[in-house]
């Protein structure tokens, strides 16, 4: 497995860090209402830095973007950016990318899910090739293929479609994590780690992982059972672990992630 993390800015500081801290990629988010320019001006710029750190792009992904609007239609210019988003990950040597599928709550959960399948097959059609199309488990901007009942509908139709999987969005929203990687783990062609802490079924934090409660020994023994060799991505998200505190902690992930890989640290 390869351990890398989410860089909030596309800037040459990100794959500098990623290279001090020994990380072998950095991950990249276009969120909804960000029309991929910025990300798309620096591919030059990104395409440089990949060789001169030797740090990769390992996967690029669009959250809470609304790709059905409200009459159940696909929207044609989040297809269309998608589209784009994917040939220009494919450009930087990246072979992953990463999207959800919104809720109408006008339509029924078969006719939602019949419209899910139509979007992603347009993105698995699409893809230029060796680019892998994964759906995330988190609930924001109202995502719904995030569960095994998603799964098994959508997933199973379309069997080429793959899962970015975080363990904190199945521990807060009363999930199994490790039940969800058994039978689930086999279409996992991404990881976050991102911590997560519960006191009597209530979120409190999200410390950085290593320093909350998920049981990180067992899920990625689980994920080394099912097969998975791929990326496993740090997301710091703490409104805690913020500044100084925020780079110890970091730091305290990737070493604490090193020791479980076996990996030397640098």
């Amino acid at each position: 497995m390869t351990l890398g993390m989410i860089s909030k800015e596309i800037t040459e500081s990100a794959f500098v860090s990623a290279k001090e801290m020994g990380l072998d990629f950095v991950e990249f988010c276009i969120n909804g209402g960000d029309d991929g320019s910025t990300f798309f001006a620096a591919i030059p710029d990104m395409k440089k830095w990949i060789r001169k750190y030797g740090v990769e792009v390992g996967s690029v992904g669009r959250w809470k973007a609304n790709v059905l609007k409200d009459d159940g239609t696909i929207d044609l210019a989040e297809q269309v950016l998608a589209i784009r988003l994917m040939e220009a990950a494919h450009e930087l040597g990246c072979s992953n990318y990463i999207c959800g599928c919104n809720y109408v709550d006008s339509l029924s959960y078969y006719e939602n899910c019949t419209r899910a399948i139509e979007f992603f097959s347009c993105l698995l059609v699409h893809r230029p090739e060796g680019m892998e199309v994964s759906t995330y488990n988190c609930r924001k901007g109202g995502n719904f293929v995030n569960n095994p009942l998603a799964w098994t509908v959508i997933h199973g139709h379309l069997t080429e479609l793959g899962i970015k999987y975080d363990p904190s969005h199945a521990r807060y929203a009363g999930g199994d994590y490790l039940q969800e990687t058994r039978d689930w783990g086999h279409r996992f062609r991404h990881v976050h780690l991102k911590g997560s802490m519960l006191v009597n079924g209530e979120r409190v934090d999200d410390p950085p992982a290593g320093l909350d409660d998920t049981n990180w020994p067992v899920f990625l023994s689980l994920l080394r059972a099912k097969g998975y060799d791929r990326g496993l991505s740090i997301e710091p998200h703490s409104p805690v672990w913020t500044g100084a505190l925020g780079e110890q902690g970091l730091k305290y992930t990737v070493s604490y992630m090193n020791k479980l890989l076996f990996r030397q640290e640098v």
